[in-house]
């Protein structure tokens, strides 16, 4: 028997739009890859459109530096100061800024008197003047690096779909689909173009002259505000001086990039086919990939198995948000923004005969408590059991072809509590 679906708990406050979940809706001469990196075990989209397409059709992955949505940025006011809209923060907090980057300074072998002199120089007033020049000098630059990308060399017969493969570096394409071909292709080891320049992980780096600008402007009209690069307004809580607002140059770099799972980003790769995952500058092939997230996860196999069963059903499952409640993953309803979690889930390999093979052994207590504790956060606790047939053999499992095999069982935990057993049968 399947297990029953109940209607989950709507937030309260909604402030976002749903959108289309994946695969992108995109039209044959403008579809392309997304990308994203393994760097140190964890798969990072870096790309800004990249980032903002993954996360908002679909809600997979999770901000680095953010709890789920990637938009941490160094404030998260912004306010008006002549003309320029600059980020706000109070003068404890720059000062914390300037001892993350002393820090920074200290660990790249600077000694006290070059760290001193650089803090020095970062925490002196900025005039207007100089931030206006800053935004006007981008602005020249981006505009000549517009020009130069308008015309580049194309053949005589070659249509504005050729044209913007060699704007970003591409191969046209041929194929406009990500169907059983591009699949293939994969499997078999071809390499993909690459569409992108390659990301660096530097959560938190200095920068004197870097742009921290972020392209919001809290509401306001793009045409007559726009962000300062690389400053912040820093509001004095002295005694003497509260309340003044002075520009400074913001002594960190604060960049959010997107986080994926491994079963989300293999989803993308292998399910949507949307995905390039790359590791050292190289695409890797589907079968790269299932054999590297093998290597890096010993119940990969089981844990990408239920989570493609459930995103075809259509809930949005998170891997990250179940470690706090003791379980694999976390069950949405259209996404986090919209419903709290319904389920919570346990995911537990089995053979025919459901003897299981997990990595965890539960007993009677631990099982209760657990139950316990997904009734307390007003969720619902399920089995979600993984079935490998006897004759599975560790060949197989060295390919995504072994998932055809699997099979998918969900068994739902009720607490059993006898009050309420004796007040439904008294109505009766």
């Amino acid at each position: 028997m399947q297990a029953e679906f109940r209607a989950p708990k709507r937030r309260a406050r909604v402030y976002e739009e749903y959108e289309a979940p994946l695969p992108v809706n995109q039209s044959p001469g403008e579809r392309r890859d997304l990308r994203a990196e393994i760097l140190n075990q964890h798969v990072i989209v870096c790309h800004p459109e990249d980032i903002n397409r993954i996360y908002s059709q679909g809600y997979f992955g999770k901000g680095v530096l953010s709890r789920a949505r990637p938009d941490h940025s160094i404030s998260d006011q912004w306010e008006q100061h002549e003309g320029v809209m600059l980020p706000l923060i109070s003068q404890a907090r720059y000062d914390e800024l300037l001892q993350w980057a002393g820090f920074t300074l200290s660990a790249q072998g600077l000694d006290k008197d070059s760290v001193s002199q650089t803090l020095e120089r970062l925490s002196q007033q900025v005039e207007m003047e100089a931030v206006r020049g800053k935004i006007g000098g981008e602005e020249n630059g981006q505009r000549e690096e517009d020009e130069k990308e308008e015309e580049p060399e194309t053949d005589a017969g070659a249509g504005p779909h050729a044209k913007r493969s060699l704007m970003e570096g591409e191969e046209p394409e041929t194929d406009a689909g990500a169907g059983p071909h591009a699949k293939r292709s994969l499997m078999e080891g071809e390499d993909e173009p690459k569409s992108r320049g390659s990301c660096r992980m530097e959560h938190q780096h200095l920068s004197p002259e870097h742009d921290t600008g972020s392209d919001s402007d809290s509401g306001s009209d793009p045409d007559s505000l726009v962000p300062g690069p690389g400053f912040v307004l820093v509001v004095s809580d002295s005694e003497e001086c509260k309340g003044v607002r002075t520009v400074r140059r913001s002594p960190l770099s604060l960049t959010e990039y997107l986080q994926l799972s491994l079963e989300e980003a293999f989803f993308l790769v292998y399910s949507l086919g949307c995905l390039s995952v790359y590791l050292h500058q190289e695409p890797l092939s589907i079968l790269q990939l299932w054999r590297k997230f093998r290597s890096m996860r010993p119940d990969f196999v089981s844990s990408f198995a239920a989570y493609q069963h459930f995103r075809s059903k259509g809930w949005i499952p998170k891997l990250g948000g179940g470690a706090k409640y003791g379980v694999d993953l976390m069950l949405y309803r259209k996404g986090p923004p919209f419903y709290h979690a319904s389920y919570s889930v346990v995911i537990e390999r089995v053979d025919d005969e459901f003897r299981g093979h997990g990595l965890r052994q539960f007993s009677w207590r631990s099982l209760a408590a657990l139950s316990r504790i997904t009734a307390n956060v007003s969720k619902e606790l399920m089995f979600c059991y993984i079935i490998y047939p006897a004759d599975l053999s560790e060949a197989e499992l060295d390919s995504p072809v072994c998932l055809s095999r699997l099979k998918v069982q969900e068994v739902i935990v009720n607490r059993w509590v006898s009050s309420r057993e004796r007040a439904e049968q008294d109505d009766i």
